[in-house]
């Protein structure tokens, strides 16, 4: 069977069933991953561009190990090690590359719709690995997929708790598209300064009592406070947010019983979320580490190809 897609920019362009034959296909790279040679060579002679002009430790190194488990070539560029530190375009550095005949970039970029501006023009595959406030298509699925592992199949009736800087988040964005589209009811948790306007068309439910909010959730996906943000005057103290919005076990106290915590990391201790939490038994946190390169794999695998096998 065909898969129909050149490149990932965003949840919204693929179906329920196009994530579940991703999911399905990373359900066989998670066996991979196990093995004592955890190397496959379904991509031998593919070459894949990682092109991070942001900062960024799990995504990139885990499309890295993705794309070596497959046994593609994989090449490393930044904004620091590009002549984009030179003042060149991004247009002009993406045909650069394009000229080298890769097979997909994986680009990360702190512009809203730079990823479909090299899609446009660019004959690779482009997959998105987060462009500013937009979109994070591929931690969306690996944060599905984690929650599969957990739940099964059926999201139907779970209830999943956003919580922290929705404003300027791209995870939030498409994790609310993939979970609303799995079947989950989605709730926002964040202080009026952290919420995007427009928020209330979105289809969650969006409140301020953080007490309240937890109520009965499946799972709670705790966001990364942006320090940065601290600057521009949107938030209180940091003491403060911790105390109203960060998360605790007092808060797990009104969740289900076996409620989940995820986290996309790098997390700030102790201010989103207690470190006691964090390390707990029911964090998901480094489970999602872990589904991320194999869902990753399953990206690299399906988009490199263009088939799709399960």
């Amino acid at each position: 069977m065909q898969w129909n897609h050149k490149d990932l920019l965003d949840i919204d362009q693929l179906n329920r069933e196009e994530i579940g034959y991703v999911f399905q296909v990373a359900d066989r790279f998670v066996e991979v991953n196990k093995r004592p040679v955890k190397k496959v060579p379904v991509l031998k002679g593919k070459s894949v561009v990682l092109f991070f002009a942001e900062p960024s430790t799990r995504t990139k190194t885990s499309f890295d190990i993705a794309g070596k488990r497959l046994s593609a070539d994989t090449f490393s560029l930044t904004k620091t090690g590009s002549s984009l530190q030179k003042g060149e375009t991004l247009k002009d550095t993406a045909l650069t590359l394009q000229a080298m005949s890769p097979d997909a970039i994986v680009l990360r970029h702190w512009s809203s719709g730079a990823a479909s501006f090299l899609a446009q023009r660019l004959e690779c595959s482009i997959i998105n690995a987060g462009d500013g406030r937009h979109a994070h298509p591929s931690q969306a699925l690996l944060d599905g997929f984690t929650l599969r592992q957990v739940w099964g199949d059926d999201f139907g009736g779970k209830t999943v708790l956003i919580l922290g800087d929705i404003a300027h988040s791209r995870v939030a964005r498409s994790d609310i598209r993939l979970l609303t589209m799995l079947g989950a009811k989605v709730r926002l948790c964040a202080p009026r300064t952290l919420l995007p306007s427009g928020v209330r068309t979105w289809p969650v439910t969006v409140g301020h009592d953080l007490a309240k909010a937890c109520r009965g959730v499946d799972a709670i996906i705790c966001l990364r406070l942006q320090l940065e943000r601290q600057k521009a005057g949107l938030l209180p103290d940091l003491r403060e947010y911790a105390k109203t919005y960060g998360l605790n076990d007092s808060h797990l106290e009104k969740a289900a019983p076996d409620v989940r915590i995820m986290h996309p990391g790098p997390i700030n201790r102790g201010i989103e979320i207690s470190s006691a939490l964090a390390d707990a038994p029911g964090s998901l946190v480094l489970d999602q580490v872990t589904s991320g390169v194999a869902v990753r794999m399953a990206l690299l695998y399906l988009y490199l190809t263009r088939t799709i096998s399960v």
